[in-house]
């Protein structure tokens, strides 16, 4: 199986762990554990890596696997791999432009990318700075439904066909970290993130520093008038509608042409309502362990999920992936495809699009190894396999 080291001046890490490492260290602090940690005592994200590690397989032998294929067909369509760069707010102040590298990096290794509401780059900007992306969209709905609206069509003139609805952020998680470094929109100025801005040179005056020479500093791109970080969104039209219900998802239904995919999901009861509701798809999701501190892990809920609904739904997953044998634990208890949100976001703070490229290329590898060793010749056969934990 071919080893993809880094050539020569291109991303150095090797792993998801080397990544994370560069990160920290090209990141300040307070953008640097906005990303990478979870809510109040952040049980919930450690229980997602323990519950990947203790989920073990038992590999079988004598089943020669040359080539292992890891395609995957989602809600109809068949992807070479069964990855999606997640939606991630703000992403572009990882790097500059940075959401228009990720949809370059996610086009070129050939998976869909998927932007967010609160994107600092607008969707109109991606779709011209990534020609030929797979772009999905994921919406946060705001209290102006008319303005929701308007976001949608501005979304489907750009020939987007897929719309992620987050449904499991009911209300603000608390987030001490965040609190004491400083971090949120409005960015609130203090000494503690001036020193972290200092301590962080190469962020500071190639990020910001080239924001604030060409366009201004990062703001929420999709959001009228364009807000800059320093600055609070005070129109109540914009504030986020974190009450959402059934007859909402009907109305959204109505309007929305194309894929609709509820994100969030951990019921099978409610997994099968949003399928009733005419869903295409849902995410089995814990928001990377980033909302709700009890949650059960979607490795837990995925068998009983894909039980109740059966095998012809469309069911991708999410949370805590830092390897492909993470991908293969969520692909074989259920799961059509997996979502990546900090690994994708450590490749592009590491080395910008390249990294992006590098991250899922590695990452795809370590997938293909996983299902040798397991001696699963595809996707499908992952979860034939005896599985311990």
């Amino acid at each position: 199986m071919p080893k993809r080291w880094p050539e020569l001046g291109g991303p150095s890490f090797l792993d998801f762990d080397e990544a994370r490492v560069q990160a920290r260290a090209f990141l300040p602090r307070a953008l640097f554990d906005y990303i990478d940690r979870g809510t109040e005592g952040e049980v919930a994200l450690r229980a997602l890596h323990d519950g990947f590690s203790r989920r073990r397989v038992v590999p079988r032998v004598l089943r020669p696997v040359s080539a292992p294929d890891p395609a995957t067909t989602l809600m109809g369509r068949r992807h070479d791999l069964p990855f999606v760069v997640a939606p991630t707010a703000l992403a572009g102040m990882v790097r500059y432009d940075g959401e228009v590298a990720m949809a370059r990096a996610a086009r070129d290794i050939g998976v869909p990318f998927c932007v967010s509401t609160q994107s600092s780059t607008a969707i109109e900007a991606i779709a011209a700075g990534a020609p030929g992306a797979d772009l999905w969209f994921q919406l946060y709905v705001w209290r102006d439904r008319e303005q929701t609206w308007k976001l949608l069509d501005r979304v489907a003139a750009q020939g987007v066909s897929v719309l992620l609805l987050t449904v499991d952020t009911p209300a603000s998680p608390k987030k001490v970290h965040n609190i004491r470094n400083g971090f949120g929109v409005p960015l609130r100025p203090s000494g503690r993130l001036a020193l972290d801005l200092a301590l962080h040179p190469r962020w500071t005056i190639g990020v910001m520093g080239r924001y604030r020479a060409q366009s201004g500093l990062p703001s929420y791109a999709h959001y009228p008038g364009g807000k800059a970080v320093t600055q609070a969104i005070s129109d109540p039209r914009f504030a986020l509608d974190m009450v959402l219900d059934a007859a909402f998802l009907a109305e959204l239904r109505r309007r929305w042409p194309g894929r609709l995919i509820l994100k969030g999901v951990m019921d099978p009861r409610d997994v099968q309502m949003a399928f009733d509701a005419g869903c295409d798809a849902v995410v089995v999701s814990t928001h990377g362990g980033r909302n709700h501190d009890g949650a059960a892990n979607p490795l837990e809920m995925l068998p009983a999920i894909r039980q109740a609904v059966g095998p012809g739904r469309t069911l991708l997953a999410d949370s805590g992936v830092r390897r492909g044998s993470d991908a293969a634990k969520l692909l074989a208890a259920g799961a059509d495809g997996v979502l990546l949100g900090r690994a994708p976001l450590y490749g592009l703070a590491a080395a910008g699009d390249a990294g992006v490229r590098h991250m899922l290329t590695l990452l795809a590898d370590e997938l293909r190894g996983f299902m040798a060793f397991s001696g699963a010749p595809d996707l499908r056969a992952l979860a034939g396999l005896d599985w311990l934990g």
